[in-house]
This record gives structure tokens, sequence and C-alpha cells, in this order.
């Protein structure tokens, strides 16, 4: 077996975590991925993978391996493209990550799309609330919220959104209206995070934000329900305002705090190719900045 071939059955065992696994995905014998990684241990004289009855797990060693082998072979198909044209024909795997409303309401029209019109690749969608490392797990696009750290990684701005105070117009009739921060101290509040936990609300007040301590009688670990519990009345609650622009069409919440409104937050489509990415690469971000660009839930 080539060295190159090696490395992507390297990569299937560590992405998988299986042997398996790594088998189906690359549709070969468990045997024959066992004797590739065998001979790539040999060759290199290292474990890559601590193996156990149940479960098989990278080693250091072979995490650090599996950086460079990625970032090769990614570099590889990069310059495969390159040869064959900008017109390549996209295909293989192709792994994206948004937060999870996020990615439920706007990514996955836009893969289904790409899936549609690229019958050879396949998608993994992974929508989770909190920040992925691409590299470390093996990742190809993010759509990020809120402003970038410094990296390595191309980025391309698609739209943006705002952090919205809401609340239903029957707890407002209810309870009175909120025409400062510091009014808050006085209302049933709903925030993320767990319970008796104490938080800040950053608002901006006189040319400056402001962080105003906060005390969530319901605090839960779901934007979904947050809303839910806006819409049912219980309270007063804090969201991006592609969470609550159906809700606020539909008249279940009215706006509160307009005027204390932090600078709205940069939505970002980034990958980690560089810049001549991948067919698949290339094809995907085109076709979901598009999409996001032209929602006018992101751009207002």
């Amino acid at each position: 077996m080539d060295r190159f071939h090696s490395m992507q059955v390297f990569v299937a065992v560590a992405e998988e975590r299986g042997f398996a696994a790594a088998a189906r995905r690359l549709k070969m014998s468990p045997p024959a991925v066992t004797r590739a990684i065998a001979s790539l241990e040999k060759r290199l004289g290292i474990s890559l993978f601590v193996r156990s009855t149940r479960h098989v797990r990278t080693t250091d060693a072979g995490l650090r391996y599996l950086e460079d082998v990625r970032r090769i072979l990614t570099q590889t198909e990069a310059a495969d493209d390159a040869a064959a044209g900008i017109y390549a024909k996209p295909s293989g795997r192709l792994a994206v990550t948004a937060p999870a409303l996020f990615g439920k309401l706007f990514v996955m029209p836009a893969i289904i799309d790409y899936l549609q019109r690229y019958t050879d690749t396949q998608v993994q969608a992974v929508f989770l609330d909190r920040m992925i490392n691409l590299l470390e797990e093996g990742l190809d696009v993010a759509v990020r919220i809120g402003e970038l750290a410094d990296s390595s990684e191309r980025a391309l701005r698609v739209g943006r959104v705002r952090t919205i105070t809401c609340a239903s117009p029957e707890y407002i009739k209810q309870h009175g209206t909120v025409l400062t921060p510091d009014q808050l101290c006085q209302h049933s509040l709903i925030s993320s995070g767990t319970a008796n936990q104490v938080l800040d609300w950053r608002f901006a007040e006189n040319g400056t934000d402001r962080n105003l301590r906060i005390h969530a009688r319901l605090s839960v670990t779901s934007n979904d329900a947050i809303l839910d519990a806006a819409k049912q009345g219980f309270g007063i609650a804090r969201l991006l305002s592609y969470q609550v622009a159906e809700a606020l069409a539909n008249n279940e919440l009215v706006l509160l705090l307009e005027d204390y409104e932090l600078a709205p937050l940069p939505i970002h489509v980034v990958h980690r190719e560089g810049r001549n990415p991948s067919a698949k690469v290339r094809t995907f971000v085109d076709l979901i900045a598009e999409s996001l660009r032209a929602d006018k839930t992101l751009n207002y």
C-alpha cells in the first residue's frame, strides 16, 4: 500500500475512532485497514493508536502526526483541483459546523441544495453551540457568529445579527415595560446557563459598553427553550435577532431596550484550506455565502 493511501487510512481510523468504522467509510475490509495501520506504525517506529476491545484512541504522537497528515492531504487535494481547473466537479466528504439553531434554520437548507446539485458529495453536519476547532476535529467549513480571533483560517463576511432583549406582549401587559437596563432587576429573567448562575448582560449606554449583573429565575442550555419560555410569557429573554425574527413578525414577542443594544455581531463563513480551496469547499462556501447574504433576517 502506498504512503498516500496509508495516510488516508490513518485519518479515517482517527476520525471514526475505530477500525471497522474506518473500513466502512473507505469501503475496505477491516483486516486491510488493520494491516495498513500496522505497516504505517512499523515504518514510523511509533504507536499511532491505543487499542482496547471497545475503543481506539489516538496517541499523543498520533495526534501530532494527524495534524500534519491532514494538512498534506488537503494540500494534495487542492493541487489536484488546481490542475483540473477551477471548474472541477466537487466530490468527496465535506464536514460543516454551525451553531445549533442557526444550523437548523439557515445552514441545513444550503446543505440540501449543495447535495442535490453535486451528487458525488457527502456532508457531515455538526451543529453545536460551542466553538469547534476545524483542524482538531477534521472539519472543513464553519459558520461563526461574533468577532473572529486571529488565525490562519480564511473568512468571508456574509451578514450580521443583533443581540435582542424581548418579552411577550402578555408579560409586558401584566408586569409593565422596561425603559432602562437597571429596571430588569424587577422582572423575571430567562437566560442560558446553569441553575442559580449569576450572569452579566451587556448593554450600550452613554457611548460605552456596560455589564449588568443579572440573576435569572430560569436558566436553560437551549436557545429553543429560552425562546419558548419567553413566548409563553414567563419573563424577559436575551437572544440573537435571527432566533426571534419569526416570533417578532408574528407579534409573539416585542422588543425591549432597543436604545441600549450593542453593536451587531458579524457572521462569517470560514474554512482552513488557504487561498486555493478544493472544489468541494469552494463551491459550498460560494453557495452558502450567496444564500446567507440574500436573507434579510441576517442583514438588517
